[in-house]
């Protein structure tokens, strides 16, 4: 009862903050629906792009990986904070001065309208068979063992996780469909505080209890007996590699947290350049602290349960949390992870919405519909998007690596293709709209074939690395044979703000930067 009452209770402090801050907003404009008006502060805005990215994909799927893998996956979210730092301090004053709304339209000033298209199409297949319905099946996993859904309904455990994602995917898309994005940021920044509070009661009380009510003598006990859990240096034939940091593991975090239509959306709808500035760096802090909730819970877990669940990896979190919660605050927790699945689902939704409504019903099918139509159309779009990812979602189970390494193996199907032709326009003007069409063809063909065709024995993130160096070759030499004829369009920006540069920028990236080394070097002293 306790755990049900905790659960709804903040559910529902959730759902009516986020109506009493929007009670007044006016979202049946094209900005004020898919950009909350570019009035966002850094702190909603960081809010908003941890919880958009710390998902039951984390909790579940990298509390698995760790449980079985160790602390070297910590690479996933550290080094973020570098590539937060680039994005803030390069990708943002770029996007801001062409007044852009989604990364495809930057695809299209720079090269044409199909090299955009062609991308945005991309974009929408890889939020249907990515992102979304591993979401919310690692979402549902959690759910189903902390509440025993299939218990209470009287099915199997496969229905009851069935049934939990069509809950999830139908209450996330209530959220997108009719608050747009400055509903959903705010959601997530409440969630967020809730996230960090909840999200640290795990190992927090997981030490209590080995420590016998010393946290710090828990974690002693935990690294005298599974020391090798610690290191952050990852074998060459292990699930993480630690050479991957230098090949493509920081063209991926590059991709994701300067050009991912999903994460920058939250930037383009800043108030200003400052503000943008400081939800990017601020995520950076975040990045840096995330692994005590979604890396050291599952270390704890091996100390607990040694190698009882290497079979079943992603459910050792939630196995977790029921050993170690008090009962009066699972539900609370409960509630916790729903807000970070309905985050994460919700704001793939909007970004969805967006990219379709701008960038292919405006362009491709009505030239001249009204920002009235485009709301509309994006809120159907969602509508198709989120019952598309629940009829995909149960098929994600069962992954060899768990549903993270999974995860990021078909992301790689996407982002590095769309992040070469992004990296050619930023930094290569040779680079012609036939090139990029060319390169992203070649990409996508060589990843899957290299991957999932043949056995290569290379880990995949250095497939990304090899990929991203033969896209950038391929553009280069197809650009040579088929030039630039007009030359590099100058786009007029839709809107103005301020562009001042935050003027902490520059001192936190140091120290963001500094941390990510650090954390190198003295963890890796004790592996």
């Amino acid at each position: 009862m306790l755990t049900a009452l905790s659960f709804i209770g903040f559910t529902l402090f959730v759902a009516f903050f986020s109506w009493y801050r929007l009670r007044k907003d006016d979202i049946s404009s094209k900005d004020g629906y898919f950009l909350g008006g570019r009035t966002l502060t850094g702190g909603v805005i960081a809010g908003s792009m941890i919880l958009t990215n710390i998902s039951t994909e984390h909790l579940i799927g990298m509390n698995g990986s760790a449980y079985k893998n160790g602390m070297i996956i910590i690479a996933w979210e550290v080094t973020s904070a570098i590539a937060l730092v680039i994005a803030a301090m390069y990708f943002l004053p770029i996007y801001l001065k062409m007044g852009l709304s989604t990364v495809p339209q930057y695809i299209e000033n720079r090269y044409d309208a199909t090299t955009k298209t062609i991308v945005a199409f991309l974009l929408m297949l890889s939020f249907i068979v990515t992102l979304l319905p591993i979401v919310l099946y690692t979402g549902a996993i959690n759910l189903e063992s902390i509440f025993n859904v299939s218990e209470v309904l009287q099915v199997n455990r496969s229905e009851g996780i069935w049934w939990t994602v069509v809950a999830i995917g139908g209450i996330g898309s209530l959220y997108a469909i009719f608050g747009g994005l400055k509903a959903v940021a705010i959601s997530d920044t409440v969630n967020a505080v809730g996230l960090m509070i909840g999200g640290l009661m795990v190992p927090v009380f997981a030490l209590w209890e080995i420590g016998d009510g010393n946290v710090l003598s828990g974690m002693s006990k935990v690294y005298e007996t599974v020391p090798e859990k610690f290191n952050v240096i990852g074998a060459k034939d292990s699930v993480l590699p630690f050479s991957t940091l230098f090949t493509g593991l920081m063209i991926n975090q590059l991709y994701f947290w300067g050009m991912n239509q999903t994460i920058i959306q939250r930037a383009l709808g800043a108030k200003n350049m400052a503000e943008a500035q400081k939800g990017l760096l601020f995520t950076g802090i975040f990045k840096i602290l995330i692994p005590l909730i979604i890396v050291v819970p599952g270390v704890i877990a091996f100390y607990f349960f040694g190698d009882t669940y290497f079979d079943d990896q992603d459910f050792i979190y939630p196995v977790l949390i029921k050993k170690v919660m008090p009962l009066s605050l699972i539900g609370f927790f409960a509630a916790v992870v729903l807000g970070a699945i309905l985050s994460t689902f919700n704001s793939v939704l909007n970004s969805a919405a967006t990219i379709f409504s701008l960038d292919i019903y405006k362009k491709l099918i009505q030239p001249q519909a009204s920002n009235k139509v485009l709301v509309r159309v994006g809120r159907w779009s969602s509508v198709v998007l989120a019952l598309a990812a629940i009829l995909v979602a149960p098929m994600v189970g069962k992954a060899p690596e768990g549903l993270y390494q999974l995860m990021q193996q078909l992301n790689g199907i996407f982002f590095i293709p769309i992040a070469s032709i992004l990296v050619a326009g930023f930094f290569i003007p040779l680079i012609s709209p036939t090139g990029a069409k060319v390169g992203l063809t070649t990409g996508f063909a060589f990843y899957i074939i290299t991957t999932f065709i043949l056995n290569l024995n290379i880990h995949f993130i250095h497939i990304w690395g090899i990929e991203f160096v033969l896209n950038l070759g391929v553009m280069y030499l197809v650009s040579l044979k088929y030039p630039i004829v007009d030359g590099r369009k100058q786009v007029q920006p839709e809107v103005s703000l301020n562009m001042d540069h935050w003027k902490y920028a520059k001192p936190l990236s140091f120290f963001l930067c500094l941390i990510t080394v650090l954390i190198y070097v003295v963890l890796g002293k004790f592996s």
